[in-house]
């Protein structure tokens, strides 16, 4: 606790530019003064446990026996009124490395304007009420110093300062308003007040200060230290309650992008119906037939031929999301550089198939490896003087080939036939990308839950005789009864959709079910592949069962079966444990979170950082991922049906209580309730890396979670009695979930308990669970065939026109069967971006400001415990993946499973868990 209390104190002399003017400014040694009143004076000396900065003599504005120093910091007593003295301000500007020309010119007129007058003032705020005004106590206006001298200092971050003069009887500053009155705004990282006698008082403060021009009204920053709403000094309740209404607003307008406004809409701009017929789409939240959580309100106008349909905003053209969460600096080049490669990764294709007639489709699996050993201009003949006419592409000329050429997966960079065996293709299935759909079996043949009204009986045509001979001499009850049978089951979220995906061009699916076997090893087999198509009555084949091969037809056949699971398995994976649960779904909470939830609160404090970025993703997600005709529905097998897709599973599927670790794993029955285990639970296939590393790191979430939530709330009745904390619960639920507000499920939020259980699924749901599924895409999905998005062509039987070509050339239906060039060579640009770690990444057990966050000693204390304990457990991952024994993850060319390792460098790694949902 001392160790933080001091690096708390110290962590001022450490970031800002003071530099004492001699030695005897340090620790002991520091010169320190707070003249309280001027009389009679008793000195009580006290060891400084931090350094403060010197302030000279000159600073004093008082009696003369106000201006006595003493060695150490000190209190001076008296029973005269008050004098004023002088306190100094650090504040730590953010400087924007890369500018355009406007920017610079405005830059450059702010610098001049400074010089008269239009400046950035500072008034301190104190937590006390002022006996006369009967308002909180304020120092003097203050000035940003030497803003014109600094302004061209090609630095990240610059450190002004400003002088506040305040009455020896202010008391603890609390709030700073700030007010810009340069044209441009300005990112304040922090400010931190020297000269009172309790030591330096932090202000992390991380927010764009916009121009008074463009928004009259100060901005209000608080201090570190966290109050609970009825804890709240007299001094800083009207400033707490001005700043929510303001992240509140109105609710009407266009929202500017310089707003900071925080408010809720449905998903109704995903269709461009202006466009055309063909890109209007269903209206997502709001009515019983697509129910989805909400997402944060941009106020544009109407469509114009359609009212219920919000306008479009399309690139490069930004979408609104508040100020504040907008990706910084070093994050949004991370982006631009994709969206380069992006860009030109699908024009090239685009522009092959201008220049030529031929089948823009992989014919052999050489050309799926040319991507990445020779890139897509060899590959296609494309010579200089054909790119020189491509202006955008002209100007790149020199760096074209690199950005052209796909980094090896790491899929096939250990071993390069690995995808092809079944073991790979079931150990993906516990420690893939998605690991997060596959259940114990429990009752066989499996049934479905459809209305057998309107999609046909509800029996499955699995039989025994289908998987006997898998099962080492087992029954099929036995294998039940001893845990040996799992299955990831599609049938029911497909089947629905399947009429009007088969109708699309080029796209063909079933709805599909995988059974695998559990070997004495710990490793799964697949053991049969149920494959359903819409009920066509009593005589259709709508229902297929497809079982390991025996001979060449039936090993193609098995192949092309596993792509259609793997497709299946990609839009499940993407559209709903990946987008809804994890994107989708937390956007209420973290809009209620800013609204209803003062930075001044603990709880607020606590989730920041989880936070981070969230709302610009999903912002950008609706631009050009989820969107009609975008990155899903152009390489994905839904199409355009993939949302109704999602729409379906929140209704159906998706519950909140569910969203825990240990809840989701005993649903799926793999794991059972046992408390001799150490996180409480016994896995039922215990080398399931997924959920053998998300357990070290749901419980050490979870331990941290209680330790602070115990500190500020001992006892129930603070929680019930916390109006901002129920307040932001409730609308999270009631406006954020509104469409399944009165489910039954969600938890109640009236004790301790409680609140430790919600905020361990959101910080969970944010870090981990975001990982696990996300940063696997492009090392797992980069080879198309391992895990193909779209599928083109079922499987034929005999009879069928189809299937003389596929006995002709097998290869060649197979890979035709699979995404086109355009579309492959697209979704492998987008996943590899979205596996990718930017350099400003912020991992779990890492914070912004580690030491001054909060200005709780106690919680920044248990925070240091969190991190040691996160670092921890990736020392224990490191070595299972080192474990011979564990053979789902080590192994001749098996990957380790490295997805929960907490940290890694930036690019795509494969592992990492960052603290929030930003890619």
């Amino acid at each position: 606790m001392a160790l933080t209390k001091q690096i708390m104190g110290s962590s001022l002399l450490e970031r800002s530019l003071f530099v004492p003017s001699s030695p005897s400014s340090l620790f002991n040694q520091t010169r320190f003064l707070v003249p309280l009143e001027s009389k009679r004076v008793v000195r009580v000396r006290k060891a400084a446990k931090f350094p403060v900065a010197t302030i000279s003599e000159d600073l004093i504005k008082g009696s003369s026996s106000s201006s006595s120093l003493s060695s150490s910091s000190t209190s001076l007593v008296s029973t005269e009124k008050p004098v004023k003295f002088k306190v100094r301000a650090v504040i730590t500007v953010r400087n924007k490395i890369k500018e355009d020309l406007k920017e610079t010119i405005v830059k450059h007129i702010d610098a001049l304007a400074d010089k008269i007058g239009r400046n950035v003032v500072l008034e301190l705020v104190s937590t006390e009420i002022d006996p006369k005004t009967k308002a909180a106590k304020k120092s003097t206006e203050a000035v940003l110093k030497d803003w014109s001298k600094k302004s061209n200092l090609k630095v990240e971050r610059v450190n002004y300062t400003a002088e506040f003069i305040v009455d020896s009887n202010f008391g603890e500053p609390g709030a700073i308003t700030v007010t810009n009155k340069h044209q441009k705004e300005f990112f304040l990282e922090s400010i931190t007040i020297e000269g009172f006698a309790t030591g330096p008082v932090h202000f992390p403060c991380n927010s764009w200060v916009q121009a008074r021009k463009d928004h009259p009204g100060k901005r209000i920053f608080f201090s570190n230290k966290p109050y609970l709403p009825g804890d709240t000094p007299a001094g800083l309740r009207l400033l707490r309650e001005k700043e929510l209404r303001n992240l509140r607003g109105d609710g009407k307008g266009v929202r500017n992008l310089s707003d900071r406004i925080y408010d809720y809409d449905i998903y109704n701009d995903l269709g461009n119906p202006d466009k055309g017929i063909e890109y209007a789409r269903p209206n997502l939240g709001g009515s019983d037939m697509y129910p989805y959580p909400r997402r944060c309100r941009t106020g544009r106008e109407p469509s114009d031929t359609d009212m219920y349909a919000e306008s479009r905003v399309e690139k490069p053209l930004p979408m609104y999301v508040p100020r504040d969460e907008r990706f910084e600096e070093s994050k949004q080049n991370t982006f631009t550089v994709k969206r380069l490669k992006a860009v030109l990764h699908n024009l090239i294709p685009g522009l092959k198939a201008s220049l030529s007639a031929s089948n823009q489709d992989f014919n052999e699996f050489s050309d799926v490896d040319g991507l990445y050993s020779e890139g897509l201009l060899i590959k296609l003949g494309l010579q200089d003087d054909v790119l020189k006419k491509i202006p955008f592409v002209s100007k790149i000329q020199e760096s074209s080939q690199g950005l052209l050429k796909y980094d090896t997966p790491k899929i096939i960079s250990k071993d390069k036939f690995a995808w092809l065996r079944d073991d790979e293709f079931a150990r993906q299935a516990i420690a893939g990308v998605n690991p997060v759909s596959i259940e114990k079996l429990k009752v066989f043949p499996p049934v479905s839950k459809l209305d057998p009204q309107i999609y046909g009986p509800q029996e499955s045509a699995l039989k025994e005789e289908h998987i006997l001979s898998q099962l080492d001499g087992m029954t099929v009850q036995e294998a039940i009864n001893e845990n040996k049978l799992f299955i990831v089951d599609y049938h029911d979220i497909y089947l629905p959709f399947l009429e009007g995906i088969n109708a699309l061009d080029g796209r063909k699916s079933y709805a599909t079910r995988t059974i695998f076997f559990s070997t004495p090893r710990d490793t799964l087999k697949p053991v049969a592949i149920e494959l359903s198509l819409p009920f066509a009555g009593p005589s259709s084949r709508s229902k297929r069962v497809v079982t390991p091969p025996v001979d060449a037809t039936t090993n193609w056949m098995w192949m092309l079966a596993k792509a259609h699971v793997c497709s299946n398995d990609a839009g499940v994976h993407q559209l709903v444990n990946h987008w809804l649960r994890t994107h989708a779904n937390l956007e209420p909470f973290i809009l209620a979170a800013h609204r209803q939830l003062s930075a001044m609160h603990p709880i607020y404090k606590l989730l920041d950082p989880h936070m981070r970025y969230t709302l610009e993703i999903n912002a950008l997600a609706r631009q050009s991922l989820i969107n009609a005709d975008g990155i899903i529905e152009n390489c994905f097998t839904p199409g355009r049906y993939a949302m109704e897709i999602s729409s379906a599973a929140y209704k159906n599927f998706w519950r909140f209580d569910m969203d825990s670790l240990p809840a989701d794993l005993i649903r799926r029955g793999m794991a059972v309730a046992d408390p001799t285990q150490p996180h409480g639970l016994k896995l039922t296939l215990e080398d399931y890396p997924y959920a053998a590393d998300g357990l070290l790191i749901w419980s050490a979430i979870e331990d941290w979670v209680r330790t602070y939530v115990n500190h500020y709330y001992p006892h129930a009745s603070m929680i019930c009695n916390d109006k901002e904390l129920q307040a932001w619960y409730s609308e999270s639920i009631n406006v954020g979930h509104a469409d399944l507000r009165h489910e039954s499920w969600w938890p109640t939020l009236n004790n301790g308990e409680d609140l430790v259980s919600i905020l361990s699924i959101l910080i969970w749901n944010a870090s981990a669970q975001h990982a696990a599924l996300n940063f696997g895409q492009y090392p797992y999905g980069g080879y198309v065939p391992n895990r193909p998005p779209l599928t083109r062509r079922l499987i034929p039987e005999e009879g069928d026109p189809e299937y003389a070509s596929f006995l002709a050339d097998p290869q060649k239906y197979y890979l035709n069967a699979l995404p086109s060039l355009l579309q492959a060579t697209k979704f492998m640009a987008v996943v590899d971006t979205l596996s990718t770690h930017s350099p400003d990444e912020e991992y779990l057990g890492e914070r912004q400001q580690p030491s001054i966050w909060s200005g709780d000693a106690e919680i920044i204390e248990a925070f240091y415990d969190f991190s040691a304990k996160v670092r921890q457990i990736e020392k224990v991952i490191d070595s299972r993946n080192l474990d011979r024994s564990l053979r789902n993850r080590c192994g001749a060319g098996v990957l380790p499973y490295e997805l929960l390792a907490p940290s890694s460098e930036s690019g795509v790694t494969c592992r990492g868990v960052p603290n929030s949902v930003s890619t």
